[in-house]
């Protein structure tokens, strides 16, 4: 008997439910669009004119959203994720003092689910306004061999723009700088995987179920509250020259990620004693058993941003972080030393 003639959708992949999918989230990406973007129909790539007036270093940044999405997929939830993907890109090229200017998406999944796909667009095209820049384009790829039904990536590309002269950095920090903490909303982007494997193999929750240290919310609503960006409240501090250096709290914790812009010769000593951990990550420290250096390693423990500022701009960073709705206090100094950062 003859085999039966080949196509592309009898081995996956639907070209046609691609095709509608992209009409209808057509118009979330043109609502992000502004000035400097320039039109081009059916282009291979986005175009974008870099705004009069402007000069400097351009800073790109790509990344990810790891098992978080593990969590949308469960809870069928996935705006929230797209958020996080603009959200941790921004805050990576804040660090470097540097406004967004555009995004770019990368999607891949086994067999193409519009509701999914149009789910994690709302939520990129969203934090894109609140960020202040253009979703210049993306890529959705259908591969059925590759992703398991239900499962996808989702990995994003930004990039913006810094006047080098006012870059900060590790070659601004000085010893007797003062650390100013931002505080998270919640785990962001990091430790999702040691977060499964507690919450739903080990304690057996679903994300319906109760959340143990805060009973009014779900698991699922409180694994997925959406990465926090800092751009519209930071950037006017790095502007005006108030910020000798900044440090994004991600994967690796505050010893980590502070260390990164800590130059030789000086340490960050962090106050934890500053803050109280929100209760999230504390039941996950007492119910998993996890170390307290482990939990400072894994876990952003309730902090998503520390500024480094000289002592005598502390008091008034703080206020305008305050005044521009953020949580902020000071917690700790920079001083001479071996160590990059202490832990006090």
């Amino acid at each position: 008997m003859a085999e039966q003639p080949l196509s592309y959708r009898s081995a996956g992949v639907d070209r046609d439910a691609a095709n509608n999918a992209k009409r209808r989230i057509l118009e979330l990406v043109r609502g992000t669009s502004n000035d400097a973007v320039v039109a081009n129909p059916g282009g291979f790539g986005g175009l974008f004119r870099v705004p009069a007036g402007l000069s400097g270093l351009l800073v790109a940044s790509a990344d990810g959203v790891g098992t978080k999405l593990k969590v949308a997929s469960l809870a069928g939830h996935h705006s929230a994720v797209g958020a996080d993907i603009v959200n941790h890109c921004a805050d990576d090229i804040l660090v470097e003092g540097a406004r967004p200017l555009f995004f770019l998406d990368y999607i891949g999944m086994g067999r193409l689910e519009p509701g999914t796909i149009e789910q994690v667009i709302a939520g990129i095209a969203g934090a894109c306004r609140d960020n202040g820049c253009a979703l210049l384009g993306g890529e959705t790829a259908e591969m059925p061999d590759v992703y398991a039904p239900g499962d996808y990536d989702l990995a994003g590309f930004i990039v913006g723009l810094v006047d080098e002269a006012r870059r900060p950095g590790a070659h601004r920090v000085a010893s007797g700088d003062v650390l100013v903490a931002l505080a998270s909303d919640g785990f962001h982007t990091n430790g999702y995987s040691l977060l499964r494997r507690l919450f739903f193999d080990r304690l057996g929750l679903d994300v319906g179920s109760p959340f143990p240290a805060l009973p009014e919310r779900t698991v699922g609503e409180v694994l997925l509250r959406p990465h926090r960006s800092y751009v519209r409240s930071v950037l006017p501090l790095i502007d005006a020259g108030s910020v000798h250096a900044l440090a994004h709290i991600t994967g690796g914790g505050i010893p980590e990620n502070l260390a990164r812009v800590i130059p030789d010769g000086a340490s960050a000593a962090v106050d934890t004693t500053s803050w109280t951990p929100p209760p999230e990550f504390r039941f996950v420290a007492e119910a998993g058993g996890v170390a307290r250096d482990e939990m400072f390693r894994t876990f952003n423990m309730g902090v998503g941003m520390i500024l480094i500022v000289p002592p005598g701009n502390a008091d008034g960073v703080v206020q305008g972080l305050v005044a521009a709705g953020e949580t902020a206090w000071i917690a700790g100094t920079i001083r001479d030393g071996i160590a990059k950062v202490v832990l006090g």
